[in-house]
C-alpha cells in the first residue's frame, strides 16, 4: 500500500479519532463499528508508512504522533477544500452561485446587457458575472466552444449546427443624418428614400459585422453600392461623424444615440432586412441553471425593450 492509497475515509477516521480521543468516540461519531474504524487507521498507517497515534490502553485517551499531527493538518485541508466545493456544487445546481461568463458586442453591451445583467443579479445576487466583448461573432463563437464563455450575443441572422441558438427580436435599420446638414433638410420627414443614398459618401464599419454585412447586401439588391468617407468599429465614433458632418450612416438602431441632438434618426424607404439578436450556448451541452435563468432573462428583457426599437 502506498501514500497515493489514502481516501477520505482515512482521513475522516483520523480526524474523528483525533476529536474524540478514543476509537469508540470516533466510531459513534461516525456512525460505524469501532473495528471499522480501527482498519481505517491502520490503513492510514500502512499507506504513510508512520504511526499515526499513539495508544497507551486504559482509559487515557489515544494521542497524536508528530506523523500523525502533520497528517491532521493536511487533512483539515483537504476536507475544508472538499467543503468548499461541495457548497459551490449545490450554489451552481440551484442557480444561485458561482460563475457566468458572457460574450457580447458593443451596441448589446451599452444598450441591452446593463438591465439584463441587473434583474438577473436580483434573482441570483452571488453568481460572478463576467463579460467577453468582441468586434466579430466568429471569436465570440470561439471562445464559447472552447469552453471560455457560458452563453454569448451574436447578430444575425445566423446558423451554425454547433450551437444552440435563441433569437431575441430584430433591430431595424436606420440612417443616421446631420441635424442641420443638407440631407436632413432636403428630407424633413421620419422617411428617407434609400435610393437618395446612392453616390453618398458614407459612415460604417472597416470589415462589416453584425449585420452590417446583410445591411450592405440589402442596399446593393437595391442598385446602391455605399461608399465610405470614414469607417470605425466604435458606434459612438460613428455617430459622431455624422455630427461633424462627415456623412450619412445606417446603423442599427440599438447602435445608436437617438437623444443626440446633433443627428436625426430615420427609417429608410425601401427598409432594409433587420439585424437579428441572438444568444448561443453549444449545442448539446449541459447548461448551468444560471445559464438558463440568464437566457431566460434575456428574453424577457429583449421582448420589452425590442418592441420599444422604433425610430
Amino acid at each position: 500500500m502506498a501514500f497515493s492509497d489514502l481516501d477520505l475515509r482515512h482521513l475522516r477516521a483520523l480526524r474523528a479519532v483525533a476529536e474524540e480521543g478514543s476509537f469508540i468516540g470516533a466510531a459513534y461519531e461516525l456512525g460505524i463499528s469501532q473495528a471499522a474504524v480501527s482498519q481505517q487507521v491502520a490503513g492510514l498507517e500502512k499507506a504513510v508508512g508512520e504511526r499515526v497515534f499513539d495508544r497507551p490502553g486504559g482509559p487515557r485517551p489515544v494521542t497524536l504522533t508528530p506523523a500523525g499531527r502533520s497528517l491532521l493538518a493536511h487533512a483539515d485541508a483537504v476536507m475544508t477544500i472538499l467543503d468548499a466545493a461541495e457548497q459551490e456544487l449545490s450554489d451552481i445546481a440551484s442557480g444561485t452561485g458561482g460563475r457566468l461568463t458572457i460574450g457580447t458586442y458593443q451596441s448589446v453591451s451599452v444598450q441591452l446587457l446593463p438591465d439584463v445583467v441587473r434583474r438577473f443579479l436580483d434573482e441570483a445576487p452571488d453568481v460572478a458575472v463576467g463579460l467577453t466583448e468582441h468586434a466579430r461573432n466568429e471569436d465570440l463563437i470561439d471562445e464559447l466552444l472552447a469552453g471560455s464563455l457560458d452563453v454569448t450575443f451574436l447578430a444575425g441572422p445566423y446558423e451554425n449546427d454547433d450551437l444552440e441558438l435563441t433569437t431575441l427580436g430584430t433591430d431595424p435599420f436606420v440612417l443616421l443624418l446631420q441635424a442641420d446638414g443638407e440631407l436632413a433638410q432636403a428630407h424633413p420627414g421620419r422617411r428617407f428614400p434609400t435610393s437618395e443614398l446612392s453616390d453618398v459618401p458614407m459612415v460604417g464599419e472597416p470589415d462589416p459585422q453584425y449585420g452590417a454585412d446583410s445591411m450592405e447586401a440589402g442596399l446593393r439588391a437595391l442598385g446602391i453600392r455605399p461608399r465610405y468617407a470614414f469607417r470605425s468599429y466604435d458606434n459612438g465614433a460613428q455617430q459622431g461623424m455624422v455630427r461633424a458632418g462627415v456623412g450619412p450612416a445606417i446603423m442599427p438602431l440599438l447602435a445608436t444615440d437617438p437623444t443626440d441632438p446633433g443627428i436625426v434618426v430615420k427609417t429608410l424607404n425601401p427598409p432594409l432586412e433587420p439585424r437579428t439578436i441572438m444568444l448561443a450556448t453549444p449545442h448539446g451541452a449541459t447548461r448551468a441553471p444560471a445559464t438558463d435563468a440568464f437566457i431566460r432573462i434575456a428574453k424577457a428583457e429583449c421582448r420589452e425593450r425590442l418592441a420599444l426599437a422604433r425610430p
